[in-house]
């Protein structure tokens, strides 16, 4: 990277006449680059990772004993959530461990 020596800004590598030539993209300053500091660049794509089924039934929420009052089991995911104004307590919903269903309550 080279800046430009009146302005300070970075130069931009433009293609003029077959040859690479360094602009600066305020004062129009321009300088060749000699083949040898030429260098390229490759950006890589960022990988998508795909969560399946059985990685989805993977749960990372903390758990409390607290009883489902479908199947009755005695442990629960639990999470807060701001569900009414900021000035009022939080709701705190749960998710049984073992049937899935969830049930909220409100503090």
């Amino acid at each position: 990277m080279q800046f430009c020596p009146n302005c300070g800004m970075t130069l931009v590598p433009t293609k003029k006449e077959g040859k690479i030539v360094l602009v600066c993209p305020k004062c129009s300053y321009q300088t060749t680059k000699p083949a040898r500091e030429i260098s390229k660049i490759k950006h890589e794509k960022e990988k998508i990772v795909v969560i399946g089924r059985q990685e989805q039934k993977i749960r990372t929420l903390p758990k409390t004993s607290a009883v489902c009052p479908k199947c009755g089991h005695p442990e629960a995911f639990f999470w807060l959530v701001q569900t009414r104004g900021a000035d009022e307590s939080s709701t705190q919903f749960f998710r049984c461990t073992r049937c899935s269903t969830t049930w909220r309550e409100t503090s």
